[in-house]
C-alpha cells in the first residue's frame, strides 16, 4: 500500500493502523472465546479454546507490530499499556493457558490450531448522516487575503 503522506510520515500511519488492526483483531477473539465458552456442548467449548488460542496469536503478533510501529522513523517510546488493552494483556493469556488446561483431555492443541472459529460478521450500529459541507465564507477569497482585506468578523481598526 502507498499512502500519499510525502512527509516520511505514510509508513509511521501505516505501521499504526496494521498495529490497532493486530489489536482490534486480538480482542474480538477474545471475547468471542468468551461467548462460545457460555456454550453447553463439547463443540462449542473447542471453538472457545481455538477463539482463546488465536486471541493469545494476535496479542503476541501486536507486540511485534508495536514495536515495528515505534522503531520506524520518526523514532517513538513504546507506550505503557492502558485502558483496554492493559485489561486483556492480563486476561488472554491466564483465561487461554486455564481452557486449554481444561479443555486437554478433550482436544488435542493440534485440532484445537486448526479449527479457530470465524468471527461473526455483524452489521455497523451507526451509520453515518449524510453532510454537505458549508459554502465557502468570502473572507476566504484569495483576493480578500492578498489585499488585506479585514473579515467581517473584525472591526476595521482591530489588525489581530
Amino acid at each position: 500500500m502507498n499512502l500519499p503522506l510525502t512527509n516520511g510520515w505514510g509508513e509511521k500511519h501505516r505501521l499504526f493502523v496494521k498495529w490497532k488492526y493486530i489489536e482490534a483483531k486480538a480482542a474480538a477473539y477474545y471475547y468471542h472465546g468468551l461467548i462460545l465458552d457460555e456454550g453447553n456442548t463439547e463443540k462449542s467449548h473447542g471453538m472457545a479454546v481455538a477463539a482463546l488460542q488465536a486471541a493469545d496469536e494476535y496479542f503476541k503478533e501486536s507486540k511485534k507490530a508495536c514495536e515495528a510501529f515505534n522503531t520506524a522513523l520518526p523514532l517513538s517510546r513504546n507506550p505503557p499499556l492502558w485502558g483496554t488493552m492493559k485489561y486483556l494483556s492480563e486476561k488472554i493469556p491466564k483465561d487461554t493457558s486455564s481452557k486449554v488446561r481444561i479443555n486437554r483431555d478433550l482436544y488435542s492443541h493440534e485440532r484445537i490450531m486448526e479449527t479457530a472459529p470465524t468471527l461473526p460478521d455483524f452489521a455497523l450500529a451507526l451509520k453515518p448522516d449524510d453532510y454537505l459541507l458549508p459554502t465557502v465564507h468570502p473572507s476566504w477569497n484569495e483576493e480578500n487575503i492578498n489585499r488585506g482585506h479585514v473579515g467581517s468578523n473584525q472591526v476595521k481598526g482591530d489588525r489581530r
